[in-house]
């Protein structure tokens, strides 16, 4: 099977790999089993870098299209019935996801707890700040500045125990009468916290690379709810013309906010080809939001939200009377696996083991 690519195209060769193999998963051409071509062989074939057909395939994993299996190669994973046109992106069925466990290693843990009390001892029995350790907060921005291409000073950075935890506390620092634009369908957690925080909610339907342009015409929200990496449950991942028309929609009217939640961003091997909004951003109307449940373990419990400068004053002010919900050994634990290194070793041990799969 031959697939042209453009060299002189603005779109990504790994893009226009990806879009050529779901189109032939789509049209049935390859069906449920089926394996992929080596990447080798991908390679030669198209004339691609093998690193642009790496970039190519893990794409399509993150989106549920294909399956790396061990020492055997890549095997599409979903029916052609199954995908959708445009206008109606659907789930990818459970079984067709390649799950795997990404938490940080117990022993890793551990030791990093026993450092972290010969370190600091009877201060990790003390109350947190209301928005988090100066060392936590410190630590994530260091941390942002290097991979995600994000240039914020810790007093923008606030601690909470999760995503869902932040959100009603964003929720609580604007206007009364936002509305919020949400992915249809998104997680539903995210719905059910805005129902039970009685703010009115503006449902958007998904394309293949994310909300679609006339729902983003049409809508009056003032606030738009994304996850423009592998949102759930489409599985979609924004496109790089997707994410600068969410910035144009955002920064064409005064007011207008961007919430992006970037909870599985860090596993992806193609994540530096994609930038975040809110530093795509130049006017101070994205908020960044991202957990370290998925990359650590789910039980820890502990997120964080990056605000622009505008939203601070108003963030505090109606929110500063509450504790920090994370505790400080948490807090002090997580800062160490970031400034020692163990939490992008972390990272990278689980990027090589997807590679190596297939």
């Amino acid at each position: 099977m031959r697939y042209v690519l453009d060299d002189l195209s603005s779109e990504p060769l790994y893009l226009q790999l990806f879009r050529l193999i779901r189109k032939d998963i789509s049209d049935g051409i390859f069906k449920p089993g089926d394996r992929l071509p080596s990447k080798r062989n991908m390679s030669l074939d198209t004339g691609a870098s093998i690193i642009t057909v790496e970039h190519t395939y893990a794409l399509l994993t993150d989106e549920g299209y294909i399956e790396p299996r061990e020492r055997s190669g890549y095997y599409i994973a979903v029916s052609a019935d199954r995908i959708s046109d445009q206008t109606d992106q659907k789930p990818v069925p459970p079984h067709a996801v390649h799950v795997e466990d990404t938490s940080l290693p117990f022993s890793v843990f551990s030791r990093t707890v026993r450092n972290v009390l010969n370190k600091y001892g009877e201060r990790v029995t003390e109350k947190s700040p209301n928005f988090g350790c100066p060392e936590l907060r410190s630590a994530i921005s260091d941390y942002l500045r290097r991979s995600r291409d994000i240039d914020v000073s810790p007093s923008q950075i606030m601690i909470g125990a999760g995503s869902e935890y932040l959100y009603t506390l964003i929720i609580r620092a604007l206007d009364k009468d936002s509305v919020f634009g949400i992915e249809s369908p998104c997680y539903d957690t995210i719905r059910q916290i805005y129902q039970s925080c009685n703010v009115r909610i503006d449902p958007l339907k998904m394309g293949r690379d994310g909300i679609l342009p006339e729902e983003l015409k049409r809508t009056n929200a003032s606030v738009l709810h994304l996850t423009p990496y592998n949102s759930v449950p489409t599985s979609v991942t924004a496109s790089a013309p997707k994410r600068r028309e969410y910035i144009k929609w955002v920064q064409s009217k005064p007011g207008r906010l961007i919430i992006e939640d970037d909870y599985d961003s860090e596993f992806s091997s193609i994540t530096k080809a994609e930038s975040t909004l809110f530093s795509m951003d130049d006017t101070g109307s994205v908020i960044y939001m991202n957990t370290f449940s998925k990359t650590l373990f789910p039980g820890l419990r502990a997120g964080y939200a990056v605000l622009p400068d505008r939203l601070i004053s108003s963030y505090s002010s109606r929110n500063g009377f509450l504790s920090c919900s994370v505790p400080v050994l948490t807090q002090y634990c997580i800062a160490e696996l970031l400034t020692n290194g163990e939490f992008q070793r972390h990272i990278n041990r689980v990027r090589r083991k997807r590679k190596s799969q297939g």
